[in-house]
């Protein structure tokens, strides 16, 4: 999504002690998680929203306002506003729009919101594009149809919405992994995961090769 409700009050309570490089780094990542909609993966994320020189500042404050979890960082916060829009836009109701911009002041204290606005006034009257959800990504080409909508009931029971952008992060770390898509998303399945990067089954690849390797030996 491209813009997002920004509480002016709510945010300075509660980054009033970060210093401008902080403040800075928050907004930029605030910007990278709602542009991509994904958990933000520590990795490389300096370099990513353009602060590679400041690192120690963007990791110090991904950890004090965004979640750690397997997939990465999250937001709760803005994971709420985001599953907002995405109704608002399904439902494509007159005055939704509206509705959906007036949410209330209050915030979870520990994830202050903040946002890049005014929207140009060239697009206030344009209708939202339409965004993908689980049902309207088409089958990857060699994915069974009964492994794809197994996946798709995955994501939507966890909350997670299903772009081709994300089809296509997955596709990169499954042949990372030199694993075929539809065995990797067999797995992602069976681990519970939204996601799936070749690091996480580092080490089941490398058991593999020994295991391969001491075969061979013994014959």
């Amino acid at each position: 999504m491209h813009y997002f409700p920004f509480h002016i009050g709510d945010y300075k309570s509660h980054t009033h002690h970060l210093s401008m490089i902080e403040d800075l780094a928050y907004r930029r990542l605030l910007d990278h998680y709602y542009l991509h909609e994904v958990p933000i993966k520590q990795r490389d994320i300096a370099r990513q929203i353009g602060m590679r020189d400041n690192e120690q500042e963007v990791l110090s404050v991904l950890d004090e306002f965004f979640v750690s979890t397997e997939e990465g960082f999250i937001n709760p916060r803005a994971d709420k506003i985001i599953a907002s829009y995405h109704e608002m836009v399904d439902a494509g109701k007159r005055g939704a729009a509206k509705r959906w911009l007036n949410l209330p002041d209050s915030h979870p204290n520990a994830h202050p919101i903040a946002t890049p606005i005014p929207t140009p006034i060239a697009t206030i009257n344009h209708k939202p594009k339409p965004i993908n959800t689980a049902t309207s990504v088409a089958t990857p080409d060699g994915v069974s149809l009964e492994v794809w909508q197994e996946f798709i009931k995955h994501r939507k029971a966890r909350r997670a919405t299903l772009t081709p952008l994300v089809i296509e992060n997955i596709k990169k770390e499954a042949k990372k992994a030199g694993w075929s898509l539809e065995d990797t998303l067999k797995y992602t399945i069976v681990r519970g995961w939204t996601s799936f990067e070749a690091d996480w089954v580092k080490e089941k690849n490398t058991e593999q090769k020994s295991t391969s390797n001491i075969m061979r030996s013994a014959i």
